[in-house]
């Protein structure tokens, strides 16, 4: 076997172990609220995202895309593959240092970050396609404030509208509605997720003369998609801890308002094929219904720590994936 091709190889395996992880990391994010509010039991739930992660996977490519050529050009990149390899290895070890610590991180800072990280210590920072990835980072950025944004008005909306209403029975159809609501947010969080992992496959491909185009394989589609459902059926309780109560005391309520912020935003990223942070969308729809419903009841040292987290993710996994790229290039060339 040659080595390009078992480095193809790797990259593949690397690939769908980073959307597995991301399946139990990410995915805990989706269904937090049905789950703190005990409208779906557990296993019912993660049943549920997995599903729901599979067909959201299996819809759309143009977020792979996007992840294919608008950060670096496969077919320029000098030594591609060991870029890509070396990625992967620092968003994956960065994911389960987060979600060792129960930290709601993102794995798409994390992976655009390490494919930065990777590609600049191959090249230097020309090499970076600074159009496409400012694009991107925007919508890293500007996602969870929207979010936030979207949440406090959907939150004050629902707060008006049933102002007057029985508070116990209103919060138990409330409950039924979240049955809906998570399913839907784990197919959108499906629907951009998923398509991460595709991306890199894809790039891996085409950098290495095995694709020509960048059109998503659809063995890559159905693998990806695969992973990341049986990643989401393993469950990330650590996370689902932190999003479904350490933020605020979750109500039905607000789990539907927190539900359907996180679904359109993160749907609406996919339509105009950007990769956004599930978990930054889903946190900050959360913390934007908590602040409508009352500022003093979110947890702002737990949101502090979260937003940390996240400020940090792109210069970490960046410094790791160049480190990793040294490391590999010392004995794959």
């Amino acid at each position: 076997m040659d080595s390009l091709l078992l480095i193809t190889i790797l990259i593949v395996v690397f690939a769908l172990s980073f959307d597995f992880i991301n399946g139990f990391h990410d995915t805990a994010n989706a269904i937090a609220t049905s789950v703190s509010t005990k409208a779906l039991k557990p296993r019912h739930a993660i049943i549920l995202a997995a599903v729901m992660n599979f067909v959201g996977a299996m819809t759309f490519t143009g977020v792979a895309k996007t992840i294919t050529k608008d950060i670096v050009d496969p077919f320029t990149l000098p030594n591609g593959s060991i870029v890509i390899l070396a990625a992967l290895i620092a968003a994956i070890t960065w994911n389960l240092i987060t979600w060792y610590y129960g930290i709601p991180s993102s794995s798409s800072h994390a992976l655009i970050g390490s494919i930065a990280g990777a590609a600049i210590a191959a090249a230097g920072f020309g090499e970076l396609m600074w159009s496409g990835f400012l694009n991107i980072l925007a919508a890293l950025i500007i996602s969870p404030i929207l979010a936030f944004v979207v949440g406090y008005i959907v939150y004050t909306i629902i707060k008006q509208i049933f102002k007057n209403a029985n508070l116990a029975k209103t919060n138990q159809r409330f409950r039924m509605v979240q049955i809906l609501t998570a399913a839907v947010q784990a197919y959108s969080h499906g629907t951009n997720d998923a398509q991460k992992a595709m991306g890199i496959i894809t790039l891996a491909l085409m950098t290495n003369g095995y694709l020509s185009t960048h059109e998503v394989p659809f063995w890559v589609q159905v693998s990806c998609a695969t992973a990341m459902g049986v990643g989401t059926s393993v469950g990330g309780w650590k996370i689902i801890k932190t999003v479904g109560g350490k933020i605020m005391k979750i109500r039905p309520v607000n789990g539907v308002a927190a539900d359907l912020t996180g679904a359109s935003v993160i749907f609406g990223a996919t339509l105009i094929h950007l990769p956004v942070s599930t978990t930054h969308v889903i946190s900050s729809s959360i913390m934007g219904v908590g602040t409508a419903h009352r500022v003093k009841g979110v947890n702002w040292r737990t949101a502090k720590n979260m937003l940390i987290t996240w400020v940090i993710t792109l210069p970490i996994s960046a410094s790791i994936a160049a480190f990793s790229y040294w490391v590999l290039s010392l004995f794959l060339t």
